[in-house]
């Protein structure tokens, strides 16, 4: 079993950064590729992002160019790098390991205007 610790998540103005980063613990060696999901208020939850163990990426339209993500095999963590806010990246952040299927717990993320 693999348990994932989302942390990093806030409040910022739009046009700011924040750093997420999502510990993975248990038998992470069962993890093959990771992933950011985001679930806004009302809506379905969506891909943000994901990150095969070789360093592989994967983004969607609307994050391109502003968000990165990136992984640490040695430490079992996966990071997500969001810049350029906007308002309409407010939601509730999600990790997700492919392979085992477990989620984290979620962190908020809130972009004011």
């Amino acid at each position: 079993q693999v348990q994932l610790v989302e942390s990093g998540g806030g409040l910022v103005q739009a046009g700011g950064s924040l750093r997420l980063s999502c510990a993975a613990s248990g038998r992470a060696s069962s993890i093959s590729a990771m992933a950011w999901y985001r679930q806004a208020p009302g809506k379905q939850r969506e891909l943000v992002a994901t990150i095969t163990r070789g360093g592989s990426t994967n983004y969607a339209d609307s994050v391109k160019g502003r968000f990165t993500i990136s992984r640490d095999n040695a430490e079992n963590t996966v990071y997500l790098q969001m810049g350029g806010l906007k308002p309409e990246d407010t939601a509730v952040y999600y990790c997700y390991a492919f392979g085992v299927g477990s989620w984290g717990q979620g962190t908020q993320v809130t972009v004011s205007s």
